[in-house]
């Protein structure tokens, strides 16, 4: 369970939070039970799952740091072994050198680690008699755990989303676009705990209803991660074409900026959210230099959370890619940032210039209009 070990007396909370996530994951059929900072995921008696399946559900679920298939036997080595060499069979027969690692857990067991280690290597040697021991550098590894009630055999555990089970940091308002960065900065703040909930801006007929659909697709792919979320679509197009009329063209982008904050920390107060967050990354384009920032910052009373402001273009592709959202963040459809884009978007504003170049805007009516048009839109956890 990784960091949810460092909790003191709240690490209850956390478990019972992970245990409910995993549990709603994989749905009927499973039984769970912590114990020891694993958890563990056995079928109901009678039933056939898919272990394929519940080990992908796994993986994805913040707070659990490795998933493993293993084997449950009793604990004697006699059991042990035979277990071993029959759970590891298919894999030790397509590798040529490995190793035994042990963990003895319960240290009422009679056998110390390397023991055990010693023995089980000494008869899946005699049982595979082609293979031979490399503790450095093994094809398999053979992992036996001694725990409370059981001994349990398994081979090299796969990679979970690690992080904070969902919700137990609270609830923040993602400002979530069609590009690239913010499905990130919202895998990113989740990872730490933080239920989502979601608002996106498009300007139809400037933006096709297309580019609203991938959007949606991108909230399907994080749910697969931070659980069920709400996205409100909002429509932008007024507020942006009042801009392009009323605003110097410079100021049209970062006045579009603060628009939009003011609009999604509306939502969030109204949903429970204590941030908003942003995939904006430092000095990547003019709306994202610290003047920039400063003065989107000033229109708002919630913390923004920028969790993507040290990463540079390339590491935040990697991040997408691994999460599984850059394929549909490419997709050839303009959201409405890019849609009324200035050629010489301001790069410095003050905030007297700022404040200046949008005083001949009704912003509380704009704003009014824009949410009392907004879609809600239910994302499950799937």
């Amino acid at each position: 369970m990784g960091e949810l070990t460092l909790k003191g007396l709240n690490r209850s909370s956390f478990e019972k939070r992970l245990m409910h996530d995993v549990a709603r994951r994989l749905g009927p059929g499973f039984v769970l039970e912590s114990k020891q900072s694993t958890l563990y995921v056995d079928a109901v008696p009678g039933t056939q799952p898919d272990w394929g399946t519940a080990t992908d559900a796994c993986q994805k679920v913040f707070g659990i740091v490795s998933v493993c298939r293993s084997a449950r036997c009793g604990k004697d080595i006699q059991a042990i072994r035979h277990t071993a060499a029959a759970y590891c069979e298919t894999r030790l027969r397509r590798a040529r050198t490995f190793k035994v690692e042990a963990k003895r857990a319960d240290k009422r067991f009679p056998m110390t680690s390397p023991q055990i280690m010693e023995d089980v290597g000494a008869y899946l040697l005699e049982t595979f008699p082609y293979l031979t021991v490399d503790v450095r550098h093994p094809d398999e590894t053979v992992w036996v755990e001694i725990r409370e009630d059981a001994a349990f055999v398994h081979l090299a555990a796969l990679p979970g989303a690690a992080g904070l089970p969902s919700g137990t940091a609270g609830r923040a308002m993602l400002l979530l676009s069609g590009g690239i960065d913010s499905p990130v900065a919202g895998f990113l703040c989740a990872r730490r705990g933080l239920a989502l909930t979601a608002v996106h801006f498009y300007s139809y007929p400037y933006t096709s209803p297309e580019a609203k659909d991938k959007v949606l697709r991108l909230a399907e792919t994080l749910a697969g991660y931070a659980g069920p979320m709400t996205v409100h679509c909002l429509p932008f197009t007024e507020i942006q074409e009042t801009l392009r009329r009323r605003c110097p063209d410079g100021y049209v982008t970062i006045l579009s900026r603060r628009m939009m904050m003011r609009a999604a920390e509306k939502i969030a107060w109204r949903e429970g959210c204590g941030a908003l967050v942003t995939g904006e990354s430092l000095a990547q384009v003019a709306s994202q230099t610290l003047p920039s920032m400063a003065v989107t910052d000033a229109v708002c009373r919630l913390p923004v959370l920028r969790p993507l402001v040290g990463l540079d273009k390339e590491e935040i592709i990697q991040r997408a890619r691994k999460i599984g959202t850059y394929e549909t963040s490419i997709l050839p459809y303009e959201d409405c940032c890019t849609v009324f884009t200035p050629k010489h978007p301001k790069t410095r504003p003050t905030p007297h210039q700022t404040e200046a170049a949008e005083r001949c805007l009704p912003i509380e009516t704009l704003l009014m209009r824009c949410i009392q048009g907004s879609e809600k839109i239910e994302i499950p956890y799937l």
